[in-house]
């Protein structure tokens, strides 16, 4: 269900359950090889680990890479936004782990952590 909103299509054969972005500025020149070896230079040993999708931004927070592990090989997603950038957390050498909540605030440039959330009430408390 989260790869299918990333890439759009029946490309993605795996459904994402893990999502974990790269924090601070990555080579987006960078292929499927050099984006795993950033992977296991930051402690992840096996990044071809299935339903795990990696995600990386570049100087520009405009555009983000991801890398999901389809059990066959990686796919590599690409994603450019044609105005505005990605709410990028800027702590290098730091990979941290999403909610599907917190990735769809990501792909929508909001920030993955709201400074205030609004508070649920019960009913009884509104009347």
């Amino acid at each position: 269900e989260i790869c299918a909103c990333l890439v759009g299509s029946e490309m993605c054969k795996e459904t994402v359950s893990e999502i974990y972005i790269v924090c601070g500025r990555t080579d987006l020149r960078y292929g499927i090889n050099s984006l795993a070896g950033v992977l296991r230079f930051l402690g992840i040993e096996n990044p071809a680990t299935a339903g795990t999708l990696y995600l990386f931004c570049g100087r520009r927070s405009d555009r983000i890479k991801g890398l999901v592990w389809e059990g066959d090989g990686f796919l590599l997603l690409y994603k450019k936004l044609a105005n505005g950038s990605f709410q990028w957390p800027c702590n290098a050498s730091e990979v941290k782990s999403l909610t599907p909540k917190q990735f769809r605030w990501l792909i929508e440039g909001l920030t993955i952590e709201p400074r205030k959330a609004v508070k649920e009430v019960s009913f009884e408390y509104m009347s």
